[in-house]
């Protein structure tokens, strides 16, 4: 029996049932390079995988800027409003909290499934967004002492 395959199955479970869309995708991706040939990227997942993954996610949040539905005029803006000035501290506080976040999850591989875990947990039951694995992790580094 291949408990691997059954976390994965598992993950992917939850993924579905708590309409999280991103880890069932992925929870089905992973078992399928397990269980096909495509097994040797796994080398190159681990090593550059969230790399690719924060690649993707920035070109995404930056994608409104390089359309050109955000200004260069309604950025500039943004520095006169308490609103937008909470909004880049807080910014700030994310990047800083994921950048710790990403070192825990490299260094620490075995909070990688609880954080997964939890956060598809607060998607199905508290009707929360899944983007939260890697603030996750800088949260639980301030916790454990760990960056």
């Amino acid at each position: 029996m291949d408990i691997t395959a059954l976390l994965l199955l598992f993950m992917a479970a939850l993924g579905i049932i708590s309409g999280n869309m991103p880890i069932t995708v992925a929870m089905i991706v992973l078992l399928l390079l397990r269980v096909t040939k495509l097994n040797q990227a796994f080398p190159w997942l681990d090593k550059y995988g969230l790399t690719a993954g924060i690649i993707v996610l920035t070109i995404g949040v930056m994608s409104p800027v390089a359309s050109g539905k955000l200004s260069p005029q309604m950025l500039w803006a943004s520095f006169f409003h308490w609103k937008s000035l909470c909004a880049i501290a807080v910014g700030i506080l994310v990047a800083y909290l994921g950048g710790r976040g990403a070192s825990l999850m490299t260094s620490q591989p075995t909070v990688v499934a609880g954080l997964l875990i939890g956060t598809v947990i607060g998607v199905a039951f508290f009707k929360g967004v899944p983007v939260g694995p890697l603030i996750a992790a800088g949260l639980l580094s301030l916790l454990i002492g760990r960056s």
